[in-house]
């Protein structure tokens, strides 16, 4: 009782500072657009953005920051949302410019909100992870809060930590540490992709939409004017900030329970599967790539060797960049991070790792021809030497994050695709009576 008690003091000291030290949204804010939409009420201390058909509405700071801890309380759109976004972030500007994301993707009512979250450096993204809350965020406010400082981003949720993207530098990863960034908050309309891919549209008989923002806080920042960083010395206990054993432990229980999987029908997937054949027909093996539940990405391919006499090794490489398919470490599919030309990459949805055996007679041999013989089973395969190569502590265990094929392994790709590939969605003119898609003309 005792813990309890002292818990619930430290909680009203914390939410009464946090009231005296919040800033004037008046005086620390621009409205960058909206025509009217974005409105500072109650004195400066609450800011509404709406949307409607014609327009949604922004902000930015007027300080801007290197180095901080950046809080802001929001209120997200209630009722059917679907197809809004409210973001909340850090950037600088331009073409090479630095990011750190908050994006609430709206969705229809009762369904969750997702958290959206990014790091932009060099003005090159593809860090997404996303996740669902544990409350509704559009019930009362809630604060949400970048911590950045030299070493690592951390965001939070109500104090809780959700996300942690360390500077691994030294692993050829870039980190935002040299531009500084302004402070920016949005509510606009991006239902070609916010909600289930672009497939549930904004219901626009449900404008203006509304989300809403107070107490802002920039206390614990290093601003910058002038040229020169407010922060003097490094002295400051945020500035060196990492998560302690509590908060690892609260960091893992949200990634465990909140993190999106590529489970369900929007799911992600990236597949070897070894088709069976009859005694003395070699193996087919099929590759795959799925993206928001959709896959079609087919190529196929005999092998080299038997695959039954003894174990080989086979292995995926999937970073923000490109998918690698390899065979005993020898390339024999890629397929490269294409969003730029409008071709869905995974790279937002955590995967589970699954093997399994299974009868799939009606369409696995010879497209279904050929039929399982039960006389043969139980069908058997084994597997050994499971290796997975993840970030850790280690920056040096991050060094797969920014691989690509160097040439020697170009070379031997597409000795395998000219000599192996026995078939490839890129060439079915059969299947693409109208045009292949965009990935298959980009290469």
């Amino acid at each position: 009782m005792a813990s309890l008690v002292l818990c619930l003091v430290i909680f009203a000291f914390c939410s009464l500072h946090y009231s005296l030290a919040s800033n004037n949204f008046n005086q620390d804010f621009d409205v960058t657009w909206g025509d009217g939409r974005a409105k500072v009420l109650n004195n400066g201390k609450l800011l509404t953005l709406s949307l409607d058909k014609v327009s949604g509405s922004g902000v930015k700071s007027k300080k801007e920051y290197l180095f901080g801890r950046i809080d802001m309380q929001l209120k997200l759109v209630r009722g059917n949302s679907a197809g809004t976004i409210t973001a909340y972030y850090l950037s600088s500007q331009g073409s090479t410019h630095d990011e750190i994301d908050f994006e609430f993707l709206g969705n229809l009512s009762g369904d969750p909100y997702i958290v959206h979250t990014n790091v932009y450096t060099q003005g090159k993204g593809d860090k997404e992870q996303q996740f669902y809350l544990w409350f509704d965020p559009t019930a009362d406010f809630h604060t949400y809060s970048i911590l950045w400082n030299p070493q690592t981003i951390i965001f939070y949720v109500d104090g809780t930590p959700i996300r942690v993207f360390k500077n691994m530098k030294s692993s050829g990863v870039p980190y935002p540490n040299n531009q500084p960034m302004r402070v920016y908050a949005s509510l606009w309309n991006a239902d070609d992709w916010a909600t289930r891919g672009g497939l549930v549209k904004t219901n626009w008989s449900n404008a203006p939409f509304i989300a809403s923002f107070r107490n802002f806080k920039d206390n614990n920042a290093c601003i910058w004017e002038f040229g020169k960083s407010s922060c003097t010395n490094s002295t400051k206990s945020w500035f060196s900030q990492e998560l302690d054993s509590t908060s690892q432990a609260r960091l893992q229980w949200v990634q465990k329970n909140y993190m999106l999987s590529s489970e369900g029908s929007n799911h992600d997937e990236i597949d070897f599967e070894f088709l069976g054949n009859l005694s003395g027909e070699p193996y087919t093996l099929h590759t795959n790539v799925y993206t928001q539940g959709k896959g079609e990405r087919e190529q196929q391919f005999h092998l080299w060797f038997d695959p039954t006499n003894d174990f080989h090794t086979y292995s995926i490489l999937w970073n923000p960049q490109t998918i690698v398919f390899s065979v005993d470490n020898v390339p024999i599919r890629e397929f490269k991070n294409m969003e730029n030309i409008g071709v869905a990459f995974p790279k937002s949805q955590s995967m589970k790792l699954y093997s399994s055996l299974w009868n799939a007679d009606e369409w696995a041999t010879m497209g279904g021809l050929i039929k399982t013989d039960w006389a043969k089973a139980p069908f058997t395969a084994s597997y050994r030497n499971f290796n997975v190569n993840i970030c850790n502590n280690n920056n040096n265990s991050c060094k797969f994050l920014v691989e690509n094929l160097d040439p020697v392994n170009e070379e031997k790709l597409r000795r395998v695709q000219k000599k192996y590939m026995i078939y490839n969605y890129c060439t079915d003119n059969k299947r693409f009576p109208q045009g292949f898609p965009p990935e298959c003309r980009a290469t």
